[in-house]
């Protein structure tokens, strides 16, 4: 009666949207929680694309949309990927969904079978795995520590290829990390790459306007155009224009492969929200002048967290290109002991110290590949963030 499929077996409820479920019900005992665990920008929808959403609503741009976009949408999203990665897409060869989660939900279940592997760097974004094993493939996990950047080799990735390997899944600037690949490392994966004509690589760019490196963005095809026929460039406008909560994640790619997607989005979600796609549309051929300004407020938090964390002992802290998460090494805490008396053996044990005793949420590093480590977000208010790592330095500092 209560069974369950055996693909709902291979997935596990997202650790990060778990603990921003612990942060709340703390919250509302009352208790002072710093929450630094949402990868959510703080900074509000630009009033000129809540404007356009206003207008959609009152002109009846309200009913059914075609399943995969609408057409202003996708010229937006084909004008943007030429204006920002001289990426030429029809509109033919562009999909829109329900948030990035939903365009790597799409582009693996069309294309993943039971056999094929997977190739995710770790850390990796929590959701990757699961989405492959629920697809009913196999993830094979490339570590890239700190002591490499958090990114993969070349050597790393042609060793990890086999017969089987379907996709590289590729996220610069990283989530969890930060970390970013510049254009000459993204050219040596994709030389890699050009040996094994069977591996399809899916760029997770969703963060690419959040960026602080000296070197411009750039996306594999940039580099690498002879990979157009096998790359899926996704983005969306849930991070840069802080449009988390309208859902709208979009990804260009092969003909045959958007059509696919299209035909699963067809049987499961339909059409994105109609409101939400004119706001994305007005964001991707509005002004963009916001983005360095709100850039320069994230770099000032990034410096300001990575210089307080690793003033906190035992902690490693190295600081990040781009996004809006810093990801410290805590091999330095580990076998330590609480004042209350408990052993800090693993990075989940560390997270559960930090927000028990401290008050203070982060995602523990197991979560995302690599241990001992933890993600932070520092996508919140600088009074907050220096609490919070004034806590952390308190923590580390309590434990022997």
């Amino acid at each position: 009666m209560d069974r369950l499929s055996a693909a709902l077996g291979r997935i596990a409820p997202s650790p990060t949207l778990a603990m921003s479920g612990r942060v709340l019900e703390m919250k509302a005992r009352g208790l002072d929680v710093i929450g630094l665990s949402a990868g959510e920008p703080d900074f509000d929808t630009p009033d000129f694309v809540k404007d356009a959403a206003i207008e959609a609503i009152r002109s009846g741009k309200t009913k059914y949309t075609a399943v995969d976009g609408i057409p202003e949408l996708k010229l937006a999203i084909q004008a943007k990927f030429k204006r920002d990665n001289g990426i030429d897409y029809t509109t033919k060869q562009i999909t829109v969904n329900a948030g990035g989660k939903h365009t790597l939900f799409n582009a693996l279940v069309a294309t993943v079978d039971k056999g094929d592997e997977v190739i995710i760097p770790a850390p990796y974004w929590v959701s990757y795995p699961d989405i492959v094993q629920f697809a009913g493939g196999t993830p094979v996990v490339l570590l890239a520590g700190a002591d490499q950047g958090y990114k993969i080799t070349p050597a790393q990735l042609d060793a990890a290829i086999t017969p089987k390997t379907r996709w590289l899944i590729l996220n610069s600037p990283s989530n969890p990390t930060g970390a970013a690949y510049t254009a000459l490392e993204l050219q040596a994966l994709g030389e890699v790459l050009l040996k094994h004509p069977h591996v399809m690589l899916l760029t997770d760019d969703m963060y690419e306007h959040i960026w602080y490196a000296q070197q411009p963005f750039a996306t594999m095809l940039q580099v690498c155009p002879d990979l157009y026929d096998r790359t899926l460039t996704m983005n969306g406008a849930s991070k840069a224009y802080a449009m988390t909560g309208w859902r709208i994640g979009y990804a260009g790619g092969p003909e045959w492969l958007i059509k696919a997607m299209g035909d699963l989005q067809s049987q499961s979600t339909s059409n994105p929200c109609s409101i939400s796609q004119y706001a994305v549309a007005a964001a991707l051929n509005g002004p963009q002048d916001f983005l360095k300004e709100r850039n320069a407020k994230f770099k000032e938090r990034r410096d300001l967290v990575v210089a307080m964390l690793n003033d906190a002992p035992g902690l490693s802290c190295p600081t990040p290109e781009g996004a809006f998460y810093v990801y410290p090494d805590a091999s330095g805490v580990m076998g330590k002991t609480t004042p209350k008396g408990k052993k800090i053996e693993t990075d989940a044990d560390l997270i559960d110290y930090f927000l028990e005793d401290w008050n203070v949420a982060a995602v523990h590093g197991a979560a995302f590949g690599l241990s001992p480590g933890f993600r932070i977000s520092y996508a919140t208010s600088t009074e907050a963030l220096k609490e919070a790592c004034t806590r952390i330095q308190s923590a580390c500092a309590a434990l022997v």
